[in-house]
């Protein structure tokens, strides 16, 4: 609740407009302030300020329910809560179905490890006629490093449901339901979302795909610290999206080192010198995902896709629904499929921890000497 944005809570235009001059956007950046500094920087009367956080606080705070009216609740509510399959056995019965709707579900890795791969079969899956386990509706797909390929969700399509793909028309039919926008700066990618509101619900909108987030804020060649409170306004919009339209929202996000000095640059593609040695290499280190602690704190699912001892492994790092699960996995024509649907419970850092070892696939080399 305390993401919660001013703007959508019914406080006076006036007051309500400058709040956002000054750039306090959500519940938590009015609350967190005193009275005399809010007084101060919005240039307004006490009495003003403590009508306005009188009502924020109240907005934000609802009141206190039992375990059972919660239960009634769900049931009264269950035709708005739903699941997004993956097709992925183990990782749905997992997550209860699939991924959640009304919530944001966040992919974490290195360059080249799926992420895309499993946003297309995803954006596949939200397209696909529900009698086959899919959701009937259409697709944004803002595709920002340019990685979205129409031919691969088609091959994918091909592979994996052939029964239906080989009826007339239905490879056409399901890539046109897949709207691929794709933003050339920041500014551009605030405005394509701020106008997707109703265009989800008169579109039959079913899923809403960003690959990735990350490749949005490192080209505004700002540091970290300035480009927090730019992402505090993304995370609670998105979020207030994800509730409002009760769809499954999934964003990727990209890893960084963990050492400080080296924020800007991937550790894993780092070139090891030695003096003695005239070869390079890649080498394995700690990763962590790149948008920083409060972003983590923003999403319901994180599922991270990455590298280890040789193999691909994705991780049910955060959920409310399950333990933290490791699954190993392959990258086919088909897409992304478990080696098994069996998961190995997670205990202790390597929750958390994102490895890179870079791993040589023949086959996967092969798949993309195409697209």
């Amino acid at each position: 609740m305390a993401n919660k944005l001013i703007g959508e809570m019914g406080l006076h235009t006036k007051i309500s407009n400058i709040f956002a001059a000054r750039n306090i956007i959500t519940a938590k950046d009015a609350l967190s302030m005193t009275e005399f500094e809010l007084m101060e920087l919005l240039d307004v009367g006490m009495k003003e300020i403590r009508s306005a956080i009188s009502f924020i606080s109240e907005a934000t705070s609802p009141p206190c329910q039992s375990a059972r009216s919660l239960l009634e609740k769900k049931v009264e509510n269950e035709h708005l809560s739903g699941h997004l399959p993956t097709h992925l056995k183990g990782l749905d019965d997992t997550l209860c179905g699939g991924i959640p709707f009304g919530v944001l579900t966040e992919l974490v890795g290195p360059p080249g490890i799926g992420k895309s791969q499993f946003c297309m079969k995803l954006a596949l899956s939200a397209s696909f006629p529900v009698a086959y386990g899919g959701l009937d509706g259409r697709v944004i797909y803002i595709d920002v490093e340019s990685k979205f390929s129409s031919r691969r969700v088609i091959e994918m399509g091909l592979e994996s449901f052939p029964e239906v793909f080989h009826l007339k028309g239905m490879a056409q039919e399901m890539a046109g339901r897949i709207l691929v926008l794709r933003p050339t700066s920041l500014a551009n990618f605030t405005e394509s979302i701020q106008e997707l509101k109703n265009s989800i619900l008169q579109n039959q909108v079913k899923l809403l795909v960003i690959d990735s987030m990350t490749a949005l804020l490192s080209g505004e060649n700002k540091p970290g610290a300035q480009r927090q409170p730019q992402l505090g306004w993304h995370i609670s919009f998105l979020k207030s999206l994800a509730e409002f339209s009760r769809i499954p929202i999934v964003v990727t996000n990209q890893v960084r080192s963990q050492n400080r000095d080296e924020t800007s640059q991937y550790s894993f593609q780092a070139k090891v010198k030695d003096e003695f040695k005239d070869n390079t290499k890649t080498y394995d280190s700690h990763l962590v995902a790149a948008l920083g602690i409060n972003w983590a704190h923003a999403v319901t699912i994180r599922l991270v896709l990455e590298a280890k001892s040789g193999q691909r492994i994705i991780k049910v790092a955060k959920s409310p629904m399950s333990p933290p699960l490791a699954f190993p996995f392959h990258i086919t024509s088909a897409g992304i499929s478990l080696l098994s649907d069996n998961g190995t419970e997670l205990k202790g850092p390597g929750i958390n921890t994102i490895h890179a070892r870079g791993i040589v696939d023949p086959d996967y080399v092969a798949l993309f000497r195409t697209f």
